[in-house]
């Protein structure tokens, strides 16, 4: 059985969208209360591959493709379609900016999911920023 974003609690959504933000409290909130996936989850969006890993090999594959996904990795787009997680696609596709996907969820009303999104987009901007600093590059 694939999991999905929405067989979560709001509160737990709350959890997982501050955790992205790297407030410790609430990845340690997941990862003791039965919620270990969405703090993987969230270190796996912050480049963690460790928690990518992890995800893989602890049944969450779903949550795998979907950090890639974010990230515009076409295999994991293809698994996501392939597999039918239409809501982990969708969400993707927003946090990649695709306007009609941003435009579902704000049709929808989907708040909670609105504010992780753009959570996500801040992470990336933030990467983006960060890959282009000479001064943060590894020299080899």
């Amino acid at each position: 059985m694939l999991h999905c974003l929405t067989d979560y609690e709001p509160k737990i959504l709350l959890a997982f969208g501050e955790s992205l933000k790297k407030k410790r409290k609430f990845t340690d909130f997941l990862l003791h209360n039965g919620f270990p996936e969405l703090a993987a989850l969230s270190a796996s969006i912050h480049s963690d591959t460790e928690a990518f890993d992890w995800l893989l090999e602890n049944g969450f594959p779903e949550f795998a493709a979907l950090s890639d996904a974010i990230d515009d990795e076409y295999l994991a787009i293809a698994w996501l379609k392939k597999y039918k997680c239409n809501f982990l696609s969708k969400f993707a596709a927003a946090c990649r900016k695709e306007d009609e996907a941003i435009k579902w969820f704000a049709d929808n009303d989907l708040l909670i999911f609105i504010l992780i999104i753009k959570t996500i987009h801040d992470i990336l901007l933030y990467q983006s920023w960060d890959s282009s600093d000479m001064h943060k590059r590894r020299r080899s």
